[in-house]
């Protein structure tokens, strides 16, 4: 015979608290208020379905409110709140295990035909105690097609007692037909504040101190699962007794801390590669995985990205400790840098798998995440260069002063650009000078200050006559601070402004006329159209020499007429002649002063009328030549003719 056992060296039984800690009331259910309140109203209005389908992710309360519906149907002394009162016959039975009413068949385990037949056997008996009986099918997706048919007749009409509540994790795999015979409730995932503040609850009552970013951890991991974030819970007491703390959450289960992403976010956005690489190096030495850490990178950029608005604050799960630091991050890191690096993180993330070194994929990534602010500040200080041809020489005219026309070198007194040296003093060119120069057209770069006023300067310099395009034909300039459109070399370096079309323009026409007004005092030589149109030719050749062909055809098509006051007029033929003339007008004008020396000559143009060709039919035709001629209306009747339309 065995010894007698001692007592004293027995272990109490111990209960998880899934179990221990199960809602018995709908009020306990937790994050499912909606269906919760569905059923509530419900049994209160006795608007009972034959047939209930709960469906929804594991571990969110699919089987605990079948169970609390169940024993609310059958207690006889329901509360104001539609709850059972656990102190009648009916509900101290299902608190006990043994009542009859509560039939619960798990499908995985009965699901053939056989099954069915004995569950609908027993739907024929009335209740015992209570007003009706509740059939629950646990995982009622694993029943076979056969069963699910042998359902159908018993599930559409079954008798007034009788109560179906069906559960299932994958409701597409429920026939259509099983489907439209049941009220379906669909369960969400419980929220992660949700179960954190029922651990909460469940911490104090078992006298745990328990910190609460370890509780909200517990949360994350259970993915919206109560049921396994209290499977969690008896882990981590199991782990470190009555103290849990978030240290011993993150040992426990093998979770990245916080704090490396926050210390490689600060060694990305300063462009500390060797700090970056040394971090990962360090996280794959604690056994975590390349791709576990790029997805949890990943996710820190997104957290970080939802705390640039303070509206977006509250889509971040994480604790409050933890939020203050996401919110300070935040504000460091540019909106544009998280952008692009949750770009290369997904590109990552997908090539990870495929990659035949996995390393290297993840630490390129985290070169180049150290390399996005760099970059962009060397794309940033690239200067703007405008490219284009040799400029127009013009004159700056003062302002608020009479003009003076110096004849020896004068400095400027205007402020430079911020990002430009002053530009030196240059000299003017007498008119003697500028006779005896070989043909050219002179150039010159002139920004007018705001303040205060200066006097004008004209540079020469002796270059080869060459096709200059209009724009920024003299003093393109801005306030506060002047903005500089130069012109020269375009292989020249300059830091520039660009300015809008509409700037450009009116800046362009105030300096045509001042350029106008400092030609005033320039000489007026007069000449004759034979004079004009050998220049006009001579420019044209020019033009030719240089490539363009379509100008040097507008040139050549019409010519011009010289009118009255040295008022040049030319006839164009069409708009688009007329824009290209536009362009190269300035330089035309230039160099006809120049050769002429004539600085009144205007130079004025028109649009050709268009022919418009009256289209008539051959009736129309014949009409008008017959009233011209009488004659062919004989010969048309005696010939017998018609008219072709």
């Amino acid at each position: 015979m065995f010894p007698p056992v001692n007592n004293t060296f027995l272990m109490d039984n111990f209960i998880v608290s899934a179990r221990k800690y199960r809602p018995t009331t709908f009020d306990t259910v937790v994050g499912q208020t909606s269906i919760t309140a569905t059923l509530k109203n419900a049994i209160k209005n006795e608007h009972l379905a034959q047939a209930f389908l709960f469906c929804g992710p594991r571990g969110v309360g699919k089987t605990t409110c079948a169970r609390i519906l169940a024993k609310t149907i059958n207690c006889f002394n329901r509360s104001e709140s539609i709850e059972a009162c656990n102190e009648c016959d009916s509900c101290l039975s299902f608190n006990e295990g043994h009542s009859l009413n509560i039939y619960e068949l798990d499908a995985a385990s009965n699901n053939s035909v056989d099954d069915i037949r004995n569950l609908i056997d027993q739907v024929r008996l009335a209740p015992q105690l209570g007003t009706h009986k509740v059939y629950i099918i646990d995982e009622v997706h694993m029943l076979s097609q056969a069963a699910f048919n042998a359902f159908l007749k018993t599930l559409e009409e079954p008798p007034a007692h009788a109560i179906f509540i069906l559960a299932t994790t994958e409701k597409h795999k429920i026939i259509p037909t099983i489907l439209s015979r049941c009220q379906i409730f669909d369960f969400n995932r419980i929220q992660i504040p949700d179960i954190s503040g029922h651990l909460v609850k469940i911490a104090q009552l078992e006298q745990i101190n328990a910190e609460p970013d370890a509780l909200h951890i517990i949360a994350q991991k259970a993915d919206g699962a109560l049921r396994d974030a209290l499977s969690i819970f008896d882990q981590i007491v199991s782990f470190s007794g009555n103290n849990i703390t978030y240290q011993a959450v993150i040992d426990n289960l093998n979770i990245l801390d916080y704090d490396y992403y926050f210390k490689v976010t600060d060694a990305l956005v300063s462009g500390d590669i060797p700090s970056g690489l040394l971090i990962f190096n360090e996280i794959l030495n604690k056994g975590f995985d390349g791709h576990n850490f790029i997805n949890g990178l990943g996710e820190h950029f997104r957290n970080l990205l939802v705390c640039k608005d303070a509206s977006t604050i509250k889509l971040l799960e994480v604790g409050d400790n933890i939020k203050k630091k996401y919110a300070e991050q935040s504000n460091v890191c540019e909106q544009g840098y998280l952008l692009k690096g949750l770009s290369l993180i997904s590109k990552c993330d997908v090539q990870y798998k495929a990659s035949k070194n996995p390393r290297l994929l993840v630490e390129l990534t985290v070169m180049q995440l150290c390399s996005i602010n760099s970059l962009q500040e060397k794309k940033n200080d690239t200067p703007v260069v405008i490219k284009a041809a040799e400029p127009v020489k013009s004159a700056a005219k003062p302002q608020q002063q009479t003009e003076t026309k110096p004849t020896t070198q004068a400095p400027t007194t205007s402020p430079a650009p911020p990002t430009s040296a002053p530009e030196p003093a240059q000299e003017m060119a007498t008119p003697a000078q500028e006779a005896a120069a070989p043909a050219k057209v002179p150039i010159e770069n002139t920004v007018v200050p705001e303040q205060p006023p200066v006097e004008k300067v004209v540079e020469q310099q002796p270059q080869p006559v060459k096709h200059i395009p209009p724009q920024n034909n003299g003093v393109v300039a801005k306030e506060n601070p002047p903005k500089t459109i130069l012109k020269g070399d375009p292989l020249s370096q300059y830091n520039t402004t660009i300015l809008s079309i509409n700037e450009v323009a009116k800046e362009k026409e105030a300096a045509d006329a001042e350029l106008e007004e400092d030609l005033s005092n320039k000489p007026r030589t007069p000449f004759t159209p034979e004079q004009l149109k050998a220049t006009w030719d001579e420019y044209a050749t020019i033009i030719k020499e240089q490539g363009k062909k379509s100008f040097h055809s507008t040139l050549t098509l019409t010519q011009p007429v010289l009118k009255e006051d040295f008022l040049v007029e030319l006839t164009i033929a069409n708009a688009v002649q007329e824009k290209d003339f536009d362009r190269e007008k300035s330089d035309l004008v230039a160099f006809i002063r120049q050769k002429l020396n004539n600085y009144g000559i205007q130079l004025q143009t028109t649009l050709a009328e268009k022919v418009t060709v009256e289209h008539k039919t051959p009736k129309e035709q014949f009409k008008e030549m017959a009233q011209s001629n009488p004659s062919l209306i004989k010969l048309y009747e005696q010939l017998d003719l018609d008219v072709d339309y």
